[in-house]
């Protein structure tokens, strides 16, 4: 499933405030220290944007099964966009070279929701190796099975989280493992 990119779509569809509430869940869940002590995410500007764009993309799937919820996953998408720009602007990035990386940041994005829908299709070990690749720079294939297990749980949560209890906020995630 692919979500439209709209660069220059200043439109903020459904309440800023749910989708807000959503992307602050996300982030919140994107730095939980489990994920950088425990299942080895390098705890780096890099290993903190794969997991918000992990989770990201866990929420806009779910969002993707419900009919009435395109204007919400484009609003959360714009957020996380916006939220790219003003993190390169605070860490001193320039306005001309902000364009640029806004593109590579929706380029991962979207390349690594193409790989995380084929691989959880695929089934077996595929989601493991997507997320070694992207997430591990492909250094621990066994951190990488142990993420996988935490996605797929999430996304069967998720699953079963009705859109209008997402909008309330608490977290729909699987509990991390630590083993």
């Amino acid at each position: 499933m692919i979500w439209p990119f709209k660069p220059f779509d200043r439109s903020r569809p459904g309440s800023e405030g749910t989708i807000g509430t959503i992307y602050g869940m996300i982030v919140a869940q994107a730095r939980e220290p489990a994920f950088y002590a425990d299942l080895g995410v390098p705890d780096t500007v890099d290993g903190r944007f794969d997991l918000v764009v992990l989770h990201l993309w866990m929420v806009l799937r779910r969002l993707g099964t419900v009919g009435d919820s395109a204007k919400l996953a484009q609003g959360l998408f714009d957020h996380f966009c916006g939220d790219m720009d003003a993190n390169l602007r605070e860490m001193g990035v320039g306005d001309i070279v902000v364009p640029k990386r806004m593109q590579a940041f929706g380029e991962a994005f979207y390349g690594r929701a193409a790989a995380y829908d084929a691989a959880l299709a695929d089934g077996g070990e595929a989601l493991a190796r997507a997320l070694d690749k992207n997430v591990y720079n492909g250094r621990d294939p066994e951190d990488a099975r142990r993420l996988a297990a935490y996605v797929e749980t999430s996304v069967a949560a998720l699953a079963r989280v009705d859109v209008a209890a997402l909008k309330a906020g608490p977290r729909p995630f699987a509990a991390l493992d630590p083993q």
